[in-house]
């Protein structure tokens, strides 16, 4: 597989998803059959705007798409506005009752090169400590691993956003990929977003602070947030080192050692479109800073709703860094076109069995949210966390979206 340079990937003219997907595709490379199991399928669902980009094409209208062709599908459930059931009519693959039946097409063997596990949007319930809605992706899991087993066969799976609503959950789907063996990539469409300027921390920098900026529910876009500051201070040093402890606080919670990230926030913002952008915070009520300390010494943090912008940013600061923001844009409409660019990482995993960058990284944010969340329950008490300071891993240089997000389509 041919890699564009460093200097194309990172160039601001616009560069086309088209251009980018032929640029990267191995020539006449077949499509391989993959399986989607998720929750609920509707319009501009994750389930729409990632397995859509199979069926339709990157830009979901029926042009050029990924090498990968749905062949199963299970759905959890079936709101009103479904549409995996015209879908299925529309495109032939199986709408199967259960997950092994999604992946096997009632065969003895699996039919399938991969697995997307989709597990956002439908109605579930919410877990009575943490408020963190209790989405099946362990159950979804667990019943992916249970068809391996029993066939003796296992192939790349995909977790979208974060591994579970808990800690304990995160880490036995995490460890069991690990003890089968097969390639398992997870997470949010955040890091391969565009980035306006295209800049990441370069690899083995020397950082003392960093901050994410993020908007909208505390756990949802959170995640995002946190995905943004794990995938660059994850470069620092000599890789990842594991977290200590996390705080969730208020404004007025803050303490005097982290008023940084009020600074730092400020200057997160200065990237992001100045029609987007307000001149001044505005704190709210959902206002809250996650404060992250590290296992190696850095003080990292997520500022959610703070009134800048709402806009997903990155700013950090070091001793031969100085300070650097950028902008993690995202096109505003459909097709969503930053979700194209999970799906070509989610393509090369399974088309090379290898995961494009590392799911520790996923599992790390996952605990960290579940740890924000116990102390938001908490009133803001810090919750010390001995089971995230083993989480340690070196970074990747998978590439970010190319030049601008275009406009959605009207």
């Amino acid at each position: 597989m041919r890699r564009l340079s460093r200097r194309r990937f990172l160039g601001t003219g616009g560069i086309s998803l088209g251009l980018w997907a032929r640029a990267w595709a191995a020539p006449s490379r077949r499509k391989k059959p993959v399986a989607a199991i998720v929750t609920a399928y509707h319009e501009n669902s994750h389930a729409d705007v990632i397995v859509g980009k199979i069926l339709q094409g990157y830009q979901q209208d029926g042009g050029p798409g990924p090498d990968l062709e749905l062949v199963g599908m299970y759905v959890d459930q079936f709101p009103p506005e479904d549409m995996s059931r015209q879908l299925a009519r529309q495109f032939g693959f199986r709408l199967a009752p259960t997950v092994e039946e999604a992946l096997c097409l009632g065969t003895s063997r699996l039919q399938v090169a991969g697995v997307l596990s989709i597990g956002e949007h439908g109605r579930y319930p919410h877990d009575p400590k943490t408020g963190q809605v209790q989405y099946p992706r362990k159950r979804f899991f667990d019943q992916i691993v249970q068809t391996f087993r029993r066939r003796g066969q296992a192939v790349p799976v995909f977790n979208d956003k974060h591994l579970s609503y808990n800690w304990s959950s995160a880490w036995a789907m995490y460890r069991t990929a690990q003890r089968l063996g097969f390639a398992f990539m997870a997470g949010s469409s955040l890091p391969v977003a565009w980035r306006v300027p295209p800049w990441a921390v370069p690899r083995g920098t020397e950082l003392h602070r960093a901050l994410s900026l993020g908007y909208g529910g505390l756990e949802s876009y959170g995640f995002h947030a946190l995905e943004v500051l794990q995938c660059m201070v994850e470069r620092r040093g000599e890789g990842e080192s594991g977290v200590k402890w996390v705080q969730a606080a208020s404004p007025q919670q803050l303490p005097h050692s982290w008023r940084w990230v009020e600074e730092l926030a400020a200057q997160a913002a200065k990237p992001i479109d100045a029609k987007l952008r307000n001149e001044q915070p505005h704190y709210g009520p959902r206002t809250r800073f996650f404060l992250i300390q590290y296992a190696d010494g850095l003080q990292g943090a997520v500022a959610m709703n703070t009134g800048w912008a709402n806009e997903f940013a990155f700013a950090a600061q070091g001793p031969k860094l100085g300070t650097q923001a950028t902008w993690f844009a995202l096109q505003s409409g459909k097709p969503y076109l930053h979700f194209a660019y999970l799906v070509r990482a989610i393509e090369h995993m399974i088309h090379t069995g290898k995961a494009p960058y590392p799911v520790e990284r996923t599992l790390l944010t996952t605990g960290v949210l579940h740890a924000a969340m116990r102390s938001l329950a908490q009133k803001g008490q810090k919750i010390l966390t001995p089971e995230l300071e083993q989480v340690k891993y070196p970074p990747s240089d998978w590439p970010f979206a190319p030049g601008v997000p275009p406009p959605p389509r009207q």
